[in-house]
């Protein structure tokens, strides 16, 4: 299945019913080239020719900016969703329905966007409307990936090599002299493959260490972890002929206290990203919907304004849906431009390419194909090709 569709129009024949049937038995049911679905466009206010012209130039980058920002919801899902990504595309709906039924049964909202208002009054609905589906995103990303790296960070720690790793969850109280007025118990790692030459040496770094105070209390593939316990006062001492050793010392303190706050805080960032999950999802799937259906409404603004400025008043065409087979686009813009050369002296033997009135750097949506008829892309594939 194509996730690209194609919005075209072509001027009323006698009656737009017409006009669909014979564009509809040329293209789908003469040369099976693709489906087609009348795309239904009320009756929206016109204005005058120099509101329609500036319009049109808005509306593109409108549907530029929409576009982008549907986009972007859509890759956060993805994001959030982590190891259930494989769900995304089944949470990616438009009013409830997959988003080719939406696009192909496409009805305006007339609640949302009311079609006595100016075409200039629609759009700044739709603009604001986006607007504020982009803001709430920032904040609400910015607050979630706080938090979830908060958590990796503490999961790092809870991990690797015990050069870096968190020692908090190794060692037990058993492990240390505490309360000691003249002792102290230090923690040190040791390269695994000199564990022996610590354990036969370690008493003779410096003086003042206590016999036979070492053991092993933890290894991973590269390093051994090792308690020693010594008299404070050479502690800086010890410290630096281990080094020469290459025995280093990890700065550590037990308190009962403080690990405790330490799996606590962990706890509670796990409590609390669960918490915000399911919330922030439903927000996501509501919003990527609103997106979604605001952008097929810029783009059905774009043809009737485009429509009423090449063919002209009074208002007269329809507007068609076209699901291209893949294999047979080719074919499909010949037969579109047999059928509707004649609206264009200058291009009555195929397609020239030209300039779209959007170019926006840096989004990529600039360039775009001139026909005889009006022509727009939908891609529905809202993950493949997203932008930030």
């Amino acid at each position: 299945m194509m996730s690209e569709y194609w919005i075209i129009s072509a001027p009323g024949d006698k009656t737009c019913q017409q006009t669909f049937d014979t564009m509809n038995n040329l293209t789908s049911k003469q040369h099976n080239l693709c489906s087609n679905y009348k795309f239904h466009i009320p009756d929206l206010k016109v204005g005058t020719l120099d509101q329609l012209v500036g319009l049109s130039d808005d509306l593109g980058k409108l549907d530029a900016y929409v576009e982008q920002i549907t986009r972007k919801v859509a890759m956060y899902l993805g994001e959030v969703l982590e190891d259930q990504r494989d769900k995304l595309h089944e949470n990616l709906q438009a009013n409830n329905t997959e988003l080719p039924q939406y696009l192909t049964r496409f009805q305006w909202d007339m609640a949302k966007y009311p079609i006595k208002q100016s075409l200039r009054n629609i759009a700044d609905i739709i603009s604001k409307q986006i607007g504020q589906i982009d803001g709430d995103l920032k904040t609400k990303s910015q607050a979630y990936n706080n938090l979830k790296g908060n958590l990796q960070n503490l999961e790092k720690k809870k991990t690797g090599s015990l050069l870096t790793r968190n020692l908090a969850d190794l060692v037990k109280k058993e492990h240390f002299i505490l309360d000691s007025e003249y002792l102290t118990t230090l923690l040190v790692i040791v390269p695994k493959a000199m564990a022996n030459d610590w354990l036969t040496n370690y008493e003779k770094i410096t003086d003042m260490i206590v016999p036979r105070s070492s053991q092993l209390i933890k290894e991973d593939p590269d390093y051994s972890l090792f308690n020693v316990t010594l008299f404070k006062k050479v502690t800086e001492e010890f410290k630096l002929h281990a080094r020469e050793r290459k025995f280093i010392v990890r700065d550590f303190v037990y308190n009962e206290e403080e690990l405790a706050a330490g799996k606590n805080e962990m706890t509670k960032l796990m409590t609390d990203k669960k918490k915000q999950f399911g919330p922030l999802v439903r927000w996501l799937k509501v919003n990527f919907s609103e997106a979604f259906c605001a952008l097929i409404h810029v783009k059905a603004l774009r043809v009737f304004v485009e429509s009423v400025l090449r063919y002209g008043l009074p208002v007269n065409f329809q507007a068609i849906l076209i699901e291209p087979n893949k294999k047979s686009v080719k074919r499909l813009r010949d037969v579109l431009n047999q059928l509707y050369g004649h609206l264009d002296g200058a291009s009555a033997g195929g397609h020239v390419s030209s300039v779209d009135n959007v170019d926006i750097p840096g989004l990529g949506f600039g360039q775009s194909e001139y026909y005889p008829y009006v022509f727009y892309k939908v891609n529905i594939d809202m993950v493949e090709q997203t932008k930030l």
